[in-house]
């Protein structure tokens, strides 16, 4: 099945990304229900050239399965969840929900835009660190992909 979603396609994954990843952090900040979050920010938002389908699911997907995505992401992180940089943590979360759920999109497509998020939003050096999470996350989540490619990371 190819991993073009929608008359946005890839670009549309990609600003479905960063939307997503914001609606994250403003979550993970305030609290609120996916619902709430979504609505906000298709009303506040400039949502031109979003790939609204796929910002939902990765909105909604992330929530429901928080808990889930943040035990994955623990055994690959060297501090607990609250140490890390919130905008790091909703990319890492965001990331994760798709090494696990959403199988079609290649790996090394996740690390590269989690990667391109971390480097824009988050912290000094703050890809370093997204990377190398991911990497050894896709390592356990995508076995069979990352040894038939050669190995994870970007």
């Amino acid at each position: 099945m190819p991993a073009v979603a929608g008359p946005a396609g890839f670009r549309g994954r990609t600003k479905a990304r960063r939307a997503a990843m914001q609606a994250l952090y403003q979550w993970d900040l305030s609290g609120g229900s996916a619902r709430e979050i979504e609505a906000q920010f298709r009303a506040e938002q400039p949502m031109d050239g979003v790939d609204l389908d796929y910002f939902a699911e990765l909105l909604h997907g992330t929530l429901h399965n928080v808990a889930e995505l943040d035990a994955l992401i623990a055994r690959h992180v060297d501090r607990p969840a609250t140490q890390v940089d919130p905008v790091e943590r909703a990319i890492l979360r965001l990331a994760a929900y798709e090494l696990a759920h959403r199988l079609e999109v290649p790996y090394r497509v996740v690390i590269d835009e989690a990667v391109e998020l971390a480097k824009r939003f988050g912290a000094e050096n703050g890809h370093r660190f997204v990377n190398g999470v991911l990497d050894r996350l896709a390592r356990e989540l995508r076995a069979v992909e990352t040894a038939a490619s050669g190995g994870a990371g970007a």
